[in-house]
């Protein structure tokens, strides 16, 4: 039976660049594809345009093109990547320039647009899924509206001849489901093959985390080589079913722990995973290990579309003000807890207007709150005091406070540190897909 071979050459925008380039040469891939936006990812590019018409693209866009355009081309394989983000469009025309100054000439090279649908919701009356509220109410706090297209638009690229497809938001698993469609030639709904391939995307589209990252545990989970991560590769039939593996020699593991828990990362509903194209069914999931690094996995279902899009609101939320400072030796935690103490009476005394305050030891309660915390002493701690502000000003005033500690509060304070910064919010939307209206432009190298 025929298979397409599809790589997974990042799971979120910061990803390490070298598994890619290892699957670029010697993953024998159809397809590399990277997945590098989350909620925020969009929001923040967005922002990022606002202040640069020309900016919104991924920042490692030009660094993963130079390092595995050369060799995607000589293997035969297809770039299909979301680090588009904001701007498609540029990061479509950046991609050509780059394969036009490494000499890669002919290389085409699609944008994927219509995602942004900020004009459409702001003249709307959607509610938001988080809070029952209405989007009106947001005012001039909104600075984005993306919708998660399907694949589409994605498989059109492909079908257009596209070389690399550049998409902003999209769905996770549509950025693999694509190609498998364009590849196989599978019918928009033919439900079972799209539930299917749906499946093949959630598996791949964290990249190492199926291979072992963000799984081990020592002494619980052991993974070997975790510095040199290899990414997954999925070997996809006609049908649908998926072989999970790597390239042979990498770091990592592929087994049936690693893929149960990718299977269930982030997904609410088993039998009812909603995606733009297909509502997939992963309930009756099977899973066989085919040997070392090998995982076979069956039995993915699909059932009609729900004719609505989820949008990912990007907004102005507050500004955030912070500061830390580090004690050690005899004594640290007791300085530590001294150290919150003065902070946030200051705080009161001098009037800092924050919605919301934090005062946390770090390695001591800072996750789980005191009622957690542990009765050994620790040789050494770092406070943190962090606050939520209507405005830059306010926010600065905290970390000040906690920067005061170097001379104005218990021995032996060091590595002061402070920030204030701008939070971009996100909140959710569902919208009628008829009002996401996704085209492709083609650039020629």
């Amino acid at each position: 039976m025929r298979t397409i071979r599809l790589g997974a050459g990042a799971g979120y925008a910061g990803d390490r660049i070298e598994p890619a380039i290892e699957l670029a040469e010697h993953g024998a891939l159809d397809y590399l594809v990277f997945e590098c936006l989350a909620e925020r990812t969009i929001a923040l590019a967005q922002q990022a345009r606002l202040r640069d018409p020309a900016a919104g693209y991924d920042p490692l866009l030009e660094a993963r093109m130079r390092a595995v355009l050369a060799p995607c081309r000589r293997n035969g394989t297809r770039v299909v990547t979301n680090m588009g983000a904001a701007n498609p469009l540029a990061a479509a025309e950046k991609t050509r320039a780059i394969a036009r100054d490494m000499g890669l000439s002919g290389l085409k090279v699609a944008a994927v647009i219509g995602d942004d649908v900020l004009a459409a919701v702001e003249a709307g009356d959607d509610a938001i899924l988080e809070t029952g509220g209405r989007v009106r109410d947001l005012g001039n706090r909104v600075i984005s509206a993306n919708a998660y297209l399907g694949a589409g638009p994605i498989a059109e690229a492909l079908a257009q001849g596209a070389d690399v497809v550049i998409t902003g938001r999209v769905g996770d698993p549509a950025l693999f489901l694509a190609p498998l469609i364009h590849a196989f030639g599978w019918a928009l709904d033919d439900w079972d093959r799209l539930g299917r391939g749906t499946l093949a995307g959630h598996l791949l589209e964290c990249a190492g985390q199926v291979t072992g990252g963000y799984f081990a545990d020592p002494g619980v989970k052991d993974v070997a080589g975790l510095a040199r991560l290899g990414f997954p590769i999925g070997i996809v039939t006609e049908d649908g079913e998926i072989e999970i593996t790597k390239v042979p020699g990498s770091g990592g593991a592929v087994t049936l722990a690693t893929c149960k828990e990718q299977l269930l990362y982030e997904v609410h509903d088993p039998a009812r995973y909603l995606q733009p194209d297909v509502v997939a069914d992963f309930s009756h999931v099977t899973m066989e290990a085919l040997g070392p690094d090998r995982v076979r996995v069956t039995g993915g279902r699909g059932a009609p579309a729900t004719g609505l899009l989820k949008v990912s609101v990007g907004l102005i939320d507050s500004y955030i003000g912070e500061g830390q400072i580090s004690y050690a030796g005899p004594g640290a935690l007791g300085r530590g807890r001294l150290a919150l103490d003065i902070v946030r009476e200051r705080l009161t005394l001098t009037g800092v207007r924050a919605s919301e305050l934090r005062f946390d030891l770090i390695g001591v309660d800072s996750l789980h709150g005191p009622s957690l915390a542990g009765s050994a002493e620790p040789y050494e701690v770092r406070i943190r005091v962090a606050g939520r502000c209507d405005s830059l000003g306010e926010a600065t005033r905290i970390g000040n406070e906690v920067e005061t500690l170097y001379t104005n509060g218990p021995a032996g304070g060091g590595g002061a540190w402070k920030s204030a910064r701008e939070v971009v919010g996100v909140l959710s939307v569902l919208v009628p897909a008829a009002l996401a209206r996704p085209s492709v432009r083609m650039f020629e190298a």
